[in-house]
């Protein structure tokens, strides 16, 4: 009677022991899982790249961005073009007595009085880039200066008026303009003066941007081109509040980026972070670092999907009939942070948008749970059995 508890017993544990695969499930792979994952060679394959000091000179560099003042001249035009839809206004003087455009005019004492300045009425510079000026003829506008339209007119009422001086002045400003949009309070056209507006001047006119500074991103679109920084680094950056040129759309960007940290850390959660960027550090810091007594230090991983053209070389040749090889390639970073000198790479080490976060359980933790469960279950049958 006393052997068949006994039995019993000793058939639960080894039912425990052939069936600890399906009762301790597990949060995530193991930090062995995800090692042996690139033998598998799934489509696509895996790339594990082991974290080291230069890895992460090489991450850094790449997330490194051009600042304005690096690829945006600084050095506006002196003088502003004038461009079709434009409005001027022409004013013409000439030495009495005889005029052109004006009568000579008489005092009480009999002498002539320097006759009035003539202003014509402002008129758009029409399509064909002219504007109509009366003795004159038509006068090219577009694509030329105030004192260069002046000079024109000047010249060609030299034979006709007496001693002309002309002066030319801008009324209204619709060409030479720049394009505010996006995430800002109100979008706008911004008119460019000699005062050669800047970038955060831009910003002002259009009433500020709506989302919190740390996550807002200035577009700046100029010709062909298009470049873009946080806007924290501008304003804490004089240099980055680069002068505007004519044409120049400016785009405030709301950017929330984001990773999701998984496994044994403190807090397993989308988390929020600035446009400017944080380290692999900070991202453990903020989610709640290593649970002691569940984590693994020697298997903390980052997951990310990366263009192959930038993808780190790690001794594993791509897949030629992967679906993804013209897209993006699935890469795991893995971080030992047991390696003292892990600490100093982490430092510097970029989180990017949607990047997973994993860090796996130790194996003593699955040894812990199986101890546990079989204490659990085996300690009943065992005091029936003394009971009994």
């Amino acid at each position: 009677m006393q052997s068949k508890p006994k039995l019993a017993c000793l058939a639960l544990c080894a039912l425990l022991l052939a069936g600890c695969s399906t009762f301790f499930s597990s949060i995530g792979p193991s930090r062995r899982d995800i090692e042996h994952s690139a033998d598998k060679r799934p489509l696509p394959p895996i790339q594990l790249i082991e974290v080291n000091e230069e890895v992460t000179q090489r991450l850094t560099a790449q997330r490194s961005r051009h600042l304005f003042s690096e690829v945006l001249s600084n050095r506006p035009d002196q003088l502003q073009p004038i461009g079709a839809g434009d409005f001027l206004a022409v004013t013409i003087w000439e030495a009495t007595p005889a005029t052109l455009f004006g009568s000579a005019q008489i005092n009480p004492t009999g002498m002539s009085i320097p006759s009035l300045p003539t202003t014509l009425p402002e008129q758009p510079v029409d399509g064909e880039g002219c504007i109509t000026v009366p003795f004159a003829g038509r006068i090219p506008a577009a694509g030329k200066t105030l004192p260069e339209i002046s000079a024109e007119i000047k010249q060609r009422l030299a034979k006709k008026a007496n001693q002309p001086e002309v002066l030319v002045l801008l009324t209204r400003n619709l060409s030479s303009t720049v394009t505010v949009v996006g995430e800002v309070t109100t979008s706008t056209r911004v008119p460019l003066t000699a005062a050669h507006e800047h970038l955060l001047d831009a910003l002002a006119v259009a009433a500020g941007v709506r989302q919190p500074v740390n996550k807002t991103t200035i577009q700046i679109t100029r010709g062909a081109n298009v470049y873009a920084l946080p806007l924290e680094t501008i304003i804490q950056d004089p240099k980055q509040n680069v002068s505007l040129q004519s044409g120049d759309v400016i785009t405030a960007l709301f950017q929330p980026l984001s990773f999701t940290a998984l496994g044994a850390s403190g807090k397993n959660d989308e988390i929020n972070f600035e446009t400017q960027g944080i380290s692999l550090a900070q991202a453990l810091a903020r989610s709640g670092g290593l649970i002691d007594s569940r984590s693994n230090p020697s298997g903390v991983f980052v997951f990310r999907l990366e263009k192959r053209s930038t993808e780190p070389a790690s001794g594993q040749s791509a897949n030629a009939g992967s679906t993804m090889v013209q897209a993006l390639v699935p890469v795991v970073y893995r971080v030992d942070l047991k390696d003292p000198r892990s600490l100093f790479w982490i430092q510097s080490f970029p989180i990017k948008d949607k990047d997973v976060l994993y860090v796996s359980n130790a194996p003593v933790a699955e040894l812990q749970k199986f101890l546990n469960l079989l204490f659990t279950l085996a300690y009943p049958v065992l005091t029936g059995s003394q009971i009994f």
